[in-house]
């Protein structure tokens, strides 16, 4: 992944449905930067943990013991995840605390909204 910056789409800003209609240009340069960050098993783990996170956020201190990784390699993959809109974060104190950007995995679900096959 590029070290620039994403601009971020939100979700009614962006796109119907792939099943429904063809993604614009840009919306699919900006949404696949998202896809292509949870497409690294241990980034879709930390989403996973962060999204279903009690009270709505996780803090690294929390994160790193539950995979066979450096602290650093965590802090990569976590920063990977805030650069693609994935996440946000707040230090306090000594620790980063992480939060899922819950209108950027709407935008993701949206795009990806597929109705029941008709018979």
């Amino acid at each position: 992944m590029s070290k620039q910056m994403l601009t971020v789409l939100e979700p009614e800003v962006c796109c119907a449905p792939l099943a429904s209609a063809a993604v614009p240009a840009e919306a699919a340069a900006d949404l696949a930067a998202s896809f292509k960050a949870l497409g690294d098993p241990v980034r879709l783990q930390l989403m996973s943990m962060i999204a279903s996170a009690d009270g709505g956020e996780a803090c690294v201190c929390d994160l790193t013991p539950a995979f066979d990784l450096t602290g650093p390699t965590i802090s990569h993959h976590l920063k990977v995840l805030r650069e693609a809109g994935l996440v946000e974060s707040d230090r306090r104190g000594t620790w980063v605390w992480y939060r899922a950007n819950r209108t950027r995995l709407a935008a993701l679900s949206a795009l990806l909204a597929i109705g029941a096959p008709t018979a």
